[in-house]
C-alpha cells in the first residue's frame, strides 16, 4: 500500500489558490462576529432619558409664531403666550388576549434590550392640545389688524376665537 499523502496535499492546495478570497473573507467575517458590539446597550451604560414633552417644544413654537404674526401688516413686534391642556403622551402597544368566556387580559408590549432591561413599544405621541393664546401687540388696538392675528393663531393652533386673546401693548 502505497501512501497518497502528497497527491491529497496538492488538491488542498489547489483549493486554496481557487478559493483563497472566499475563505479570506469568511475568516474576517467570524472574526468581526466575536468581537464586542460598541453600542450603546453595553453593561453598565444607560440609554440618554427622554423628557416627557421633548417631542414638543412649547417655547420654540410660541418663537416661531411671535416671528410669524409680527408680519402681518399693522401688527408691529407680536409677543405670544400659550397655554397647553396637559402634557403630550405615547400611545403604547397592547398585546389583547381574549378567551372562549368573553373574559382576557391586556398587557402593555414590551422589547427585551438585554442584561434584563425592558422598554416599551410606542405607538404614537400625541401632542398636546392648546388651551388659549394670549398676543400682545403695537397693532392690537385695530379691529382688521386684530381679526387677522386672531385667524392666524386659530388656524395654527386649532383654538377657537374665543380662546385667543388679541391685546394692544406698547412699542
Amino acid at each position: 500500500m502505497k501512501w497518497k499523502w502528497p497527491e491529497a496535499v496538492q488538491r488542498w492546495k489547489g483549493a486554496l489558490g481557487k478559493y483563497g478570497y472566499v475563505l479570506l473573507v469568511m475568516a474576517a467575517g467570524a472574526v468581526l462576529l466575536l468581537l464586542p458590539s460598541g453600542g450603546r446597550d453595553s453593561p453598565g451604560e444607560e440609554p440618554p432619558a427622554q423628557e416627557e414633552g421633548a417631542a414638543f417644544d412649547l417655547e420654540a413654537f410660541e418663537k416661531k409664531l411671535e416671528r410669524t404674526l409680527s408680519q402681518i401688516e399693522g401688527a408691529g413686534e407680536a409677543q405670544v403666550v400659550l397655554t397647553l391642556d396637559g402634557g403630550s403622551r405615547q400611545v403604547l402597544a397592547r398585546n389583547q388576549d381574549r378567551d372562549g368566556e368573553g373574559g382576557g387580559s391586556n398587557t402593555v408590549v414590551t422589547v427585551g434590550k438585554g442584561s434584563g432591561k425592558q422598554d416599551v413599544v410606542p405607538l404614537q405621541t400625541v401632542a398636546p392640545e392648546f388651551r388659549g393664546a394670549l398676543v400682545v401687540c403695537p397693532g392690537g388696538g385695530s379691529a382688521a389688524v386684530r381679526l387677522k392675528l386672531i385667524e392666524a393663531v386659530s388656524a395654527l393652533t386649532g383654538l377657537g376665537s374665543d380662546r385667543i386673546s388679541v391685546c394692544q401693548g406698547g412699542t
